[in-house]
Formats: structure tokens, sequence, C-alpha cells
């Protein structure tokens, strides 16, 4: 057996070895991440780590165990995914300050007909920003490839004011969870 995380993600990877899963393979996964209208945040990203998962399991042996994960920013009913350019990553971070948003993952890990889904969300608090911060943190770059437009494991701290439930989740993998689910499929971690 396999472990495959479907994820080009260098934060999923990181996460995935400090849990102690040091010998897995990555796939790419190239998918359309539309989802039907109506699903509440967790259903959303659940849905979208099924179709991730489906995607992988026709691209792996059967007996491989694939994960994968979606992760949004949600700021109360509204989706923040990746920015386009400077100026979306701005109106995103604007929106952000002095707020309070969730951030949602949805996992899901499948070996044959064997398959559990879950989702985790976590609050994050954004202290008040000035315009001059944003715009310095966004000519950093690091907003531009993250949902929310911003990596909590980076600058994008120097914002957070608080957390309410899983870090990792934040990053874009729920450790603690996913190594609960990964014990039921026979991977020992400890």
């Amino acid at each position: 057996m396999a472990i495959v995380l479907a994820s080009q993600s260098p934060r999923r990877q990181e996460l995935l070895a400090r849990i102690g899963v040091e010998d897995f393979k990555t796939l790419s996964l190239d998918i359309d991440e539309s989802y039907p209208e109506g699903l509440s945040p967790e259903d959303t990203v659940r849905y979208i780590a099924k179709k991730k998962c489906d995607a992988a399991a026709a691209l792996c042996a059967p007996d491989d165990l694939i994960i994968t994960a979606d992760t949004m920013v949600f700021l109360d009913n509204d989706r923040l995914g990746k920015p386009h350019d400077e100026d979306d990553a701005f109106r995103m971070l604007r929106a952000l300050a002095g707020r309070g948003h969730t951030v949602c993952t949805g996992v899901s890990v499948r070996r044959g007909a064997q398959e559990e889904r879950f989702a985790v969300s976590t609050r994050v608090f954004f202290r008040p920003m000035a315009d001059n911060e944003i715009r310095a943190y966004i000519k950093t770059g690091e907003p531009m490839d993250k949902a929310g437009a911003y990596g909590v494991q980076s600058r994008g701290a120097l914002f957070v004011e608080r957390i309410d439930g899983d870090f990792f989740n934040v990053m874009g993998l729920p450790v603690e969870q996913l190594g609960l689910v990964l014990a039921r499929f026979g991977v020992k971690l400890l």
C-alpha cells in the first residue's frame, strides 16, 4: 500500500510529514472545483475533497491510501478564494481586518471501497490593519496563492489576534482529526 497525498501544497506535505507519515507520494490534480449552490461551508469543502479523491482514485492503485483536502475561507457567508490579483488581495484583507472569519478544510481519505470524509472549522480573528500594512504584505507576494489572501504560517501571522480551533486546519490540514482517521485505516503514527 502506498500513501498518496493528492495535493501539491507544500504546507500539506510538511504537515503530513510532521505527524509521522514519512513515506508518501504526491499527486497533482486539475479538477473542476465547482460545487452546488446552497451547501454549508463544511459541506462545500467535503464535496470538493470528495471530487478530488474520486479523481485521484482513477490515477492510483486500488490498494493505495489516498488523502485529499480542500480549504476555504468564509467571511460571514461569503467565500474568499485565492486572489486574482493584488487589488483582489487588498479587497479581501481589508474585509478581514478587525474581524473574525472561518477557515474550513474538508478531507477525504480512501483505500479501495473504504472512505471517510470530514470537515473542520476554525475561527480566526484579525486585528485592525492599516492600508499601508496590507499593501506591504501584498508586496511580499505571500497572499497571492492562498485562500483568503494570507498565510497564517508566515507573515500573515502578524495580523492574527487569536485562533479558536485547530491551528493546522488554517494551514490547510487538520492533523488531529486526520490522525484519528488514518488510525482507522491502519496507519500507525505513534
